[in-house]
């Protein structure tokens, strides 16, 4: 065989193999019945379509492509899910298997190598610290135990406004809840005012630094070998910092609590959180142990999940108000002639205000506390029809859930009434509102945040009228968002107080 031929038959070969390893993936692909997707991108896939606001863009997408929709996120395969029917089907069905959690760099670096509640893969180390989340620092009791810390940061926040009313200076809203849910967790899991001192205000710092981070997906999240962008520029650098400098404050801080357990006789009058879990890391408690590095993960959940979160509610269901008069006048009107002339609310009295629940609920659909929530599943699924493979990244877009027309009337309305008489909660049984998520991995802090949030608002309608400056119009004030972990307004809300004198 000369050379021309011997180059003809290694083309000919090469060829037959490449057909065949096409025809081969072509057909593989063909025996998986994949959800629908729009069409992607070269080597960023659908990245680009995420948008400025995922949550509205992935909402869109929804509409075109199907409740149950397939992106690619780079080399990611990413579930995306838009529908209550969607969502039961998971929750109920296939919960363990979607109950994994998607494996990200800059998380990894900043809670702990994933050792944390919300970041831990699903097993029996997820279960022990979950279950210490809930029967240790978040049961019931536990939270009516730090009702004396609400009440008494709640009341602070009344006198700093009205202050400012009597001086007819604007108030920054934004800036007080802010202030306002950082000292009411800082209090609750260290004992003492941090953001008046050196190591809470640094810590503080860090922690919002934190979150700020973690909504940066590099494109080096998803296409891996363009991950040297993000030493380049610094990012890397960056997110080591923070997470450095974060956790040396953080641990002197934890190891104060942990020499003062030793310290202490175990009288059972622990009240912090660190001061609880420092009393199950040295043996207090038997059945249940936890080390070092787990209290610093429990710790920054409880920081990243209960501070800014809390401090977006507010802002949001405050900005509804003053967009929906009537709303206000209502809720006003409840809350005041329940208090009957007393100023101090308890809990009894939270109990008979409805409408106010009804308007925190109305408000947890318009505006959830995450709007995105991240599973990733643990193994291979057929989820109504279509095959999902294991490791696939999942998210339930919990803010387009909450405007399905489906199940909503009028969705872009703001109308509290619709929970009125209605059993429809955001505990995660009701597909349509997860505000919380649902399932296993459902937010363990449901009633700590729900209790404050309650708290403060029944005490701003109590005790102040409000308004916009410059006698604006409630449809005047804008309702830009801004994205990142929470959606949170783009914008501070600025607002004039009136005390109110019974």
């Amino acid at each position: 065989m000369d050379a021309s031929q011997l180059n003809t038959a290694l083309y000919s070969l090469l060829v037959l193999c490449i057909l065949w390893f096409l025809t081969r993936k072509l057909y593989l692909n063909g025996k998986k019945n994949l959800p629908p997707s729009p069409p992607k991108l070269p080597i960023i896939g659908n990245l680009h379509q995420l948008g400025h606001l995922p949550h509205r863009s992935l909402w869109k997408l929804s509409r075109k492509y199907g409740p149950l929709m397939l992106l690619h996120l780079g080399n990611k395969p990413t579930l995306v899910v838009s529908s209550a029917e969607v969502a039961k089907e998971i929750f109920k069905n296939h919960d363990i298997s979607f109950a994994g959690k998607p494996v990200l760099s800059v998380p990894k670096r900043i809670f702990c190598d994933l050792k944390d509640v919300i970041n831990l893969p699903y097993g029996d180390q997820w279960r022990k610290l979950r279950s210490i989340f809930v029967n240790q620092l978040l049961n019931s009791k536990r939270v009516k135990s730090f009702n004396s810390i609400m009440d008494e940061e709640t009341s602070l926040l009344m006198e700093r406004i009205q202050k400012l009313s009597l001086l007819e200076v604007q108030v920054n809203l934004t800036e007080m809840f802010a202030s306002l849910t950082n000292d009411t967790i800082c209090r609750s899991a260290f004992g003492k005012k941090y953001s008046e001192t050196k190591h809470g205000r640094s810590f503080l710092e860090k922690m919002s630094e934190t979150v700020g981070l973690l909504f940066n997906f590099t494109i080096g999240e998803f296409v891996p070998w363009l991950a040297w962008i993000n030493w380049v520029n610094g990012f890397d650098a960056k997110v080591d910092r923070c997470a450095r400098e974060k956790d040396e404050i953080l641990d002197a801080v934890i190891q104060e609590h942990f020499d003062a357990v030793g310290e202490a006789a175990n009288d059972g009058s622990r009240e912090t959180f660190v001061d609880i879990l420092a009393g199950i890391y040295k043996g207090d408690t038997p059945g249940i142990s936890i080390d070092k590095e787990s209290v610093r993960a429990v710790i920054l959940d409880v920081f990243g999940a209960g501070t800014e979160t809390s401090a977006t509610t507010l802002g949001w269901v405050m900005t509804e108000l003053i967009r929906n008069p009537e709303a206000m006048k209502k809720l006003q009107a409840e809350v005041r002639d329940i208090m009957n002339g007393k100023q101090h609310i308890t809990d009894n009295d939270l109990e008979k205000m409805h409408y106010l629940k009804a308007v925190i609920k109305e408000n947890f659909r318009c505006h959830p506390p995450v709007a995105i929530y991240l599973h990733e599943s643990r193994e291979d699924v057929n989820l109504m029809g279509y095959d999902i493979p294991s490791g696939t990244m999942v998210l339930f877009n919990a803010w387009g859930l909450g405007r399905d027309p489906v199940w909503w009337d009028e969705p872009k309305k703001f109308m509290p009434e619709r929970f009125i008489n209605s059993s429809t909660d955001f505990r995660g049984f009701n597909y349509q509102f997860i505000p919380f998520g649902a399932g296993r991995r459902i937010c363990p802090g449901i009633s700590f945040a729900t209790a404050s949030i309650e708290h403060v608002l029944a005490n701003l309608m109590h005790k102040f009228n409000w308004a916009l400056p410059n006698g604006a119009k409630g449809e005047d004030l804008d309702v830009i968002e801004q994205p990142g972990l929470t959606i949170g307004r783009k914008n501070p809300l600025i607002v004039v107080a009136t005390k109110c004198y019974f």
